[in-house]
């Protein structure tokens, strides 16, 4: 039966019941109408909106959850589903709602694998170019600035080796963040190397980060250990620019069934803070490979992000 039918046949109840108490019953209407009477009839059209409400508060509720769902329900976090509940046209809804999810969150899942493995190789790209066009440049510069000062009066000399030691400063500017781009260490020497190696780079901009990495990991695929490194710089670059952290505990341990990778550092925290574009993509990175991201309070000072991998994981699609 369809809602509409439904609502009509609960207000056609009522009403055929208020009726027939008006037939059967004893209460009769007066020309002009006495206090009683009037105090009667009142009461029975309470009892009739009344009854009316509720009937229709029962059979609405299930479009109230559906409704507040709605509202609510955030890609980012999958799995939530309403329970089939109702007659015949809500539970269809329901049913079409769930369905409606199942699809949204597929499509999204590899729109996302698509467009982060675009990113990642736009990444390989420009760290390419950094390396092999400016870096070279800049080093061929380096050259030139040495056989010129070696050449030139004293009183230039000093002037030329501070621009030399400017261009050094640059060019090793540009291999870190061609290094932060493209993470050749992870292919090179794995995870716990990276991890280490990430550490270490945080470290030089003033940030005191402790790594703590398990020696037995159990073994992951490629995607799984590159979600794991960009989800660890993700947080590192949070804590650096937007905690006023100090110190960071990097900790990478294998766990049932996979392994568990937590940054906790002594900021600010987060506060009533709305998560912002590198929290939602380190989520859309662990969705990518099946991982739990949980972002929060540390517990006293400062934030916390932890992310559960899986061991057995199924490649991305490069799109």
């Amino acid at each position: 039966m369809s809602l509409f039918w439904r609502i009509f046949l609960l207000n056609a109840a009522v009403l055929a019941v208020a009726l027939a108490l008006l037939m059967l019953g004893p209460v009769t209407v007066s020309t002009p109408v006495l206090l009683t009477e009037a105090l009667i009839l009142t009461g029975g059209l309470s009892a009739m909106l009344v009854a009316n409400a509720v009937l229709l508060r029962i059979g609405l509720a299930p479009l109230e959850r559906l409704s507040r769902t709605m509202g609510t329900i955030d890609l980012l976090r999958p799995g939530h589903r309403l329970a089939v509940t109702g007659h015949a046209g809500i539970a269809a809804l329901i049913r079409a709602f769930n369905t409606m999810l199942d699809r949204l969150e597929a499509e999204r899942a590899t729109s996302s694998a698509r467009a982060l493995s675009a990113q990642e190789a736009e990444r390989r790209r420009i760290a390419q170019e950094l390396h092999d066009e400016i870096g070279q440049t800049l080093t061929a510069v380096l050259l030139e600035l040495k056989r010129v000062a070696d050449q030139a009066p004293p009183a230039v000399r000093d002037q030329l080796h501070q621009v030399q030691e400017t261009t050094r400063n640059s060019l090793d500017e540009i291999r870190r963040i061609a290094r932060r781009l493209r993470p050749g260490v992870l292919d090179e020497l794995g995870l716990a190397s990276a991890l280490r190696a990430l550490a270490g780079e945080f470290a030089t901009a003033g940030l005191t980060v402790r790594p703590s990495v398990d020696n037995d990991l159990p073994e992951l695929g490629r995607e799984a250990e590159l979600v794991l490194y960009r989800v660890a710089q993700e947080a590192l670059t949070n804590a650096a620019r937007h905690a006023d952290a100090s110190h960071v505990v990097l900790t990478l341990r294998r766990r049932p069934g996979g392994v568990e990778l937590c940054i906790r550092d002594d900021g600010r925290g987060l506060g009533d803070a709305v998560e912002g574009a590198g929290i939602r993509g380190m989520r859309e990175r662990a969705l990518l490979i099946g991982a739990e991201l949980t972002v929060g309070p540390a517990g006293g000072r400062g934030s916390e992000v932890r992310l559960r991998v899986p061991s057995s994981q199924e490649p991305v699609a490069d799109g």
